[in-house]
């Protein structure tokens, strides 16, 4: 049965945390992704509670919790301390970590940390930092699906919302990557409710205002940054990334030379499902992280 409570965060803000499952069970974090909550993991969290400790945050920004308002809040170590500020706050020793989308990218920075409370990552549809900014400057037709990004952080973006109307950005948003029929009229007027708060829509769209990855416009050739030219660590944690092969906005080339980055990598490809993997394909997700899952007791991980 999922509990829910409100769990102040040495980061300053508190989240609203959805928990299933028994503490006395390994714990598994997962993170959600834009424009969604802990409601991600509706179709998933059923089928891993009975074996796994289940804590399912709202990030800051997100739903039920804090909602700050400063650009500069949603810094990515700062999404990243969360994270570790919540499993302090929650008392577990060690944890893996699943994430969608925003909530992927969360966790690939948390792996590359290095910090040896985290024993193994899940990412679904969420690419490597590397991967991503590489192909962004490189790739024609990645670029051409990351444009969102520029329009997001554009400062009249939420006045062009609210002139839409919450119900067609809905459908802008799901329409264009899964069967809309998919998701029930109870969970769209959530979605609706969460993005309907004051100071709600700004927060999420502070993410992408805040993240430092470059999206050139098409047909402009720039240079690859320097971070990128050096030597970049290397994820060591064992590592499972599942990805729905029909997403429209992170194209499959996201997979490209995920083995030069992450030591221990396995790759569940799901080829008729989209980016909404979570909720799509809620069966193979789930099944393919409870076998990552259970592979290898917390304790006996490898040190990263």
């Amino acid at each position: 049965m999922t509990e829910f409570r409100r769990v102040p965060l040495s980061t300053g803000v508190t989240l609203n945390v959805a928990t299933a499952g028994d503490p006395a069970n390994r714990a598994v974090i997962l993170l959600h992704g834009f424009p969604e909550s802990h409601r991600t993991w509706r179709e998933v969290a059923p089928r891993l509670e009975d074996n796994f400790y289940l804590a399912m945050p709202d990030q800051r920004g997100f739903a039920g919790s804090d909602l700050p308002q400063d650009v500069e809040d949603y810094r990515t170590d700062k999404l990243i301390d969360d994270i570790f500020a919540l499993v302090n706050a929650l008392g577990l020793e060690h944890f893996s970590l699943v994430g969608h989308d925003w909530g992927g990218a969360i966790a690939w920075g948390a792996a590359l940390r290095g910090d040896p409370q985290l024993t193994r990552l899940a990412v679904i549809n969420a690419p490597h930092p590397v991967v991503f900014q590489k192909s962004l400057i490189e790739d024609e037709d990645q670029r051409l699906a990351s444009q969102y990004i520029n329009a997001f952080r554009t400062p009249s973006f939420e006045k062009a919302v609210e002139a839409m109307g919450f119900e067609a950005f809905f459908d802008k948003t799901f329409a264009r990557h899964t069967d809309v029929s998919k998701i029930p009229e109870g969970e769209k007027r959530q979605y609706i409710e969460d993005w309907s708060q004051p100071g709600a829509f700004s927060a999420m769209l502070n993410w992408y205002r805040a993240s430092k990855v470059i999206v050139p416009p098409p047909g402009v050739t720039i240079p690859l940054p320097d971070w990128l030219l050096g030597p970049l660590p290397a994820v060591k944690v064992p590592t499972l990334v599942i990805w729905g092969m029909k997403d429209s906005a992170l194209l499959p080339i996201q997979l490209d030379g995920l083995d030069r980055l992450v030591e221990h990598l396995t790759i569940v490809r799901l080829p008729e499902t989209g980016h909404f993997a979570p909720w799509e394909a809620g069966d193979q997700v789930a099944a393919a992280l409870e076998a990552f899952l259970a592979e290898q007791p917390d304790a006996t991980a490898p040190a990263p």
